[in-house]
């Protein structure tokens, strides 16, 4: 083989890697997503603190029926998972695989939550308040979505950042509507404790 050859082949290789790195990099900008992680992850924090506060108010009404408890194991998870997603996304030199796979990780345990307390909450709640398939339908869709648009992220399609963070947002209002049922679970609750004779 001549060595013109192979100092020509080389550089090709060379030119090609550095091209393949060029478009890996342009894949995921930080900095056009940093207002977008910073205000959903301040939103979940001041959230996951107000759903806290507004249940530690009725502990016991809370930890006495599993619809209530598992319910509000999956809002904290679920917007802890939130939290964690978006803290981690505002970290520094980090590309699209690092945010992919933790946005995997984090929606892939919160799923995984979120299914085992339905089904607990489903088999041992003694308040219904909630439990429809319809719900569970909407949020194990919002995590698939979340999962699939990780994915999209990690193989380099850009797209699914935005499928993740649109799933993520909806998930958020869906967290909210959980902790409002708690809230309307434990009224019911005490009404009926207040009703039984002593």
């Amino acid at each position: 083989m001549p060595k013109g050859w192979l100092v020509w082949n080389s550089l090709i290789w060379l030119i090609f890697a550095k091209i393949i790195d060029i478009m890996v990099a342009d894949i995921y900008h930080p900095e056009i997503w940093d207002n977008f992680f910073l205000m959903v992850g301040t939103g979940a924090a001041a959230l996951t603190g107000l759903v806290f506060v507004s249940m530690s108010l009725n502990l016991q009404v809370i930890t006495r029926d599993a619809n209530h408890r598992y319910r509000a194991i999956c809002n904290l998870t679920g917007l802890t998972h939130v939290f964690m997603i978006c803290a981690l996304a505002t970290m520094g030199s980090q590309n699209h695989l690092a945010v992919g796979v933790e946005w995997l990780l984090f929606a892939g345990i919160a799923a995984a939550i979120y299914m085992y307390g339905y089904t607990q909450a489903r088999k041992d709640g003694r308040s219904s308040v909630g439990l429809s398939i319809k719900r569970l339908t909407v949020g194990i869709a919002c995590y698939v979505a979340e999962i699939i648009g990780a994915m999209m992220l990690i193989s380099g399609d850009i797209t699914g950042i935005y499928v993740a963070s649109v799933s993520m947002v909806i998930n958020i209002a869906f967290f909210i509507s959980g902790a409002w049922l708690i809230m309307v679970g434990v009224h019911l609750g005490l009404t009926a404790q207040q009703k039984e004779p002593s």
